[in-house]
């Protein structure tokens, strides 16, 4: 496979932060408020001009660009980067156009079922669930299990019953995720798995939301939602929700990934970005540049990922046709893309 380079409108592996700006910190009396930044991504994948008309395309980055209010309010407002992710990360799974929540794929059994993770850079804490099947957001359960218990992980039915217990909470019935475009990709893949004897195309790899925000503070968030694969089977989990695979922040690094997820798990992708940003010193750029488009296709896998550093650096390096992306830089440009 071809390594393709890093993405961005910059021709350049990051956004840089303000000039000569130093992670940034609580700002005392009379200062200039710290920087911010937030980037976020809407999943990785087979995304072609040819299968995204210019409406659809139009109302996908509408919704990029809801999210990016979302969690940017938060930010300016000096609200935390755990606040600004799960803000912006709701917005895009109660959207139909990304595969979490709404817009969730199907099961081969043809139904849903959604993981999502979050985690606290300054505080290493974090949040997960696996399996969900009636919970609206899947972002709030798992900063609740962040918050509310003393686990990272829950999965399934018991995921479920401790939802039950957080009034903030929504459960809908499992069809409340259905939309049209998911019921046909659906039935597409079941034709293509029947005709060659496969049990996932290609085509149903990819599909997730994520976000990660540096707050006036100097703290890094991360999140990331998903339903999963297209046609997957046998409660299959990918690395969404998995903890340093596809979800990690620290203090100095945050990265929220999107693609073929077992090989994400197999490298444990969002870690190896930030242990090469924390423990070798490499530049996130270099690092994000490293794993994304070196270590996961040398493996055999494919896809993108977000992530910044405690500057605000913001990275966004893919290998696939496209990856729905946006984000605000800390001296406050921001845009959307899609492709190249």
């Amino acid at each position: 496979m071809r390594l393709a380079p890093c993405v961005l409108l910059l021709a350049a592996c990051a956004l840089p932060a303000l000039a000569g700006a130093r992670p940034a910190s609580s700002p005392a009396a009379g200062d200039a408020p710290a920087p911010v930044a937030l980037v976020i991504h809407g999943g990785a994948g087979v995304i072609t001009r040819e299968q995204l008309s210019e409406a659809d395309e139009a109302a996908v980055r509408a919704d990029l660009d809801r999210a990016l209010d979302a969690g940017h309010g938060v930010l300016v407002a000096g609200g935390t980067a755990l606040e600004a992710v799960v803000a912006a990360v709701r917005v895009l799974e109660d959207s139909p156009w990304f595969n979490a929540g709404k817009g969730a794929v199907f099961t081969a059994e043809g139904g849903h079922e959604l993981d999502a993770a979050v985690m606290e850079g300054h505080t290493g804490r974090a949040g997960a669930v696996a399996g969900l099947r009636t919970v609206r957001n899947p972002v709030l359960l798992a900063r609740a299990v962040m918050e509310h218990t003393p686990h990272v992980m829950l999965a399934g039915e018991g995921a479920e019953r401790f939802a039950d217990t957080r009034p903030e909470l929504e459960r809908v019935p499992n069809d409340w995720f259905d939309t049209p475009r998911r019921r046909e990709q659906l039935e597409a893949a079941r034709e293509r798995a029947q005709r060659q004897a496969v049990t996932t195309p290609a085509e149903a790899r990819f599909g997730t939301v994520g976000a990660v925000a540096l707050d006036r503070h100097g703290h890094i968030a991360a999140a990331t939602s998903t339903g999963g694969m297209t046609y997957k089977r046998w409660g299959r989990v990918g690395d969404a929700p998995v903890i340093g695979a596809g979800t990690y922040a620290s203090t100095g690094c945050g990265i929220s990934t999107t693609g073929w997820g077992e090989f994400y798990l197999r490298s444990v992708a969002a870690h190896a970005i930030c242990a090469r940003v924390e423990l070798r010193g490499d530049p996130i750029g270099a690092a994000a540049e490293d794993v994304i488009n070196g270590l996961i296709p040398a493996m055999g896998g494919d896809g993108g990922a977000i992530g910044l550093d405690a500057r605000g650096t913001i990275v966004m390096p893919f290998n696939t046709a496209g990856m729905y992306r946006g984000w605000v830089a800390t001296d406050g440009r921001r845009g959307t893309a899609v492709f190249r």
